[in-house]
């Protein structure tokens, strides 16, 4: 099977995906899958990573840290079929059998290129353009689990251009200090920052405006971080959870990707009935956002219970990451966590290819 390995990407998670894109390369079985490397630069080109590829070839062992975005142009998918994807010097099509999008952030994981994808007639590994975009937007994927009736922590949004004066007095109001200011899309805690004041609060929405129109000031939760992973479709099924403790004062960009100071414990440290009540609580804001496949659903655990903070439809794919590290210990290894994302990928494509007036 020909495996599309899309990474890189115009958001500020370029590289991370970049790094993904290692370990899922690494991972997937040669005996089994042909990895075709593709990366998009973070102007919006598609190369067809030459140099990955011929590294993959040569033997996986000995792959680099990061996959580098460089090679041969590749014309996007513009008409469905298997050869929708062409190289454009040499007018050759790349023949691929399913596309594993390894792409965090906007323009990759917020339904835009599951879109191209869908119109391509490509299965691809993942949520659809539904859950996707609402995965990727904190506002919407919030509405989302409150119409659920998810316990979720207080927040306010904002749209560029409005009241600032106006937002300060209710956040001052309905949420209090401290609190945290997000893009409404973006991942890996980019943008976020954590306000103690009113001084504060105006440089975190500098910085939150900086990646997205739409930002959100949430109430702090105080309480631990719990994850929990999410497989499948119908029914979609959870992992063991597995508990972040910061090392720094939240968990920020810095402390997942460059200090390293934070601990994943994997299982975490709870009783049968917490660990139950997690993962039933996982599936439930997994089907609230009509997300597919995969998510990596955050939880905070307080006195009062747990509380919804957020789900990732593309999450952090390393080996060490959590989602691949809680299946591990629920029982499915990485490589077998890949081939069941790849079965699904496909059945979900054969399941639809008859709806929606498509032609038989």
């Amino acid at each position: 099977m020909r495996v599309l390995l899309l990474f890189g990407g115009r958001s500020a998670e370029h590289d991370v995906s970049r790094v993904t894109a290692v370990a899922v390369a690494r991972a997937l079985d040669p005996d089994k899958y042909e990895v075709v490397p593709v990366g998009i630069t973070t102007d919006g080109r598609w190369l067809l990573a030459n140099e990955a590829q011929a590294m993959l070839e040569a033997g996986r062992d000995a792959l680099p840290a990061a996959f580098a975005v460089e090679g041969e142009r590749v014309q996007p998918p513009t008409e469905p079929g298997r050869g929708a994807l062409v190289v454009a010097e040499r007018e050759s099509p790349l023949g691929v059998d399913v596309v594993l999008p390894m792409l965090h952030g906007p323009y990759g994981e917020d339904g835009t290129v599951q879109g191209l994808l869908e119109l391509a007639g490509l299965p691809y590994v993942g949520s659809g353009v539904l859950g996707s975009a609402v995965g990727m937007d904190k506002i919407m994927m919030k509405r989302a689990f409150v119409s659920d009736g998810l316990p979720v922590a207080p927040s306010l949004p904002l749209r560029d251009g409005h009241d600032r004066a106006a937002f300060a007095r209710s956040v001052d109001a309905a949420l209090g200090y401290p609190c945290f200011v997000k893009p409404s899309n973006m991942g890996s805690s980019v943008g976020v920052s954590k306000a103690h004041d009113a001084a504060e609060l105006a440089a975190a929405l500098d910085l939150a405006f900086e990646y997205d129109e739409w930002i959100l000031a949430e109430a702090m939760v105080q309480g631990r971080e719990i994850e929990v992973a999410v497989l499948g479709d119908d029914p979609p099924e959870a992992s063991l959870p597995g508990e972040i403790v910061p090392g720094a004062e939240f968990y920020d960009y810095a402390d997942k990707y460059e200090a390293g100071n934070a601990k994943l414990l994997a299982p975490a440290p709870l009783d049968e009935a917490e660990t139950a009540a997690i993962r039933a609580l996982a599936v439930r804001a997994f089907e609230a956002c009509r997300v597919e496949a995969m998510a990596r659903v955050d939880f905070f655990y307080t006195e009062r219970g747990f509380v919804v903070n957020e789900l990732n439809t593309i999450p952090g794919f390393t080996p060490i990451s959590m989602y691949p590290r809680l299946w591990e210990v629920s029982g499915l290894s990485y490589p077998q966590l890949l081939d069941r994302l790849i079965q699904l990928a496909v059945a979900r494509h054969a399941r639809r290819a008859h709806r929606g007036g498509r032609q038989r």
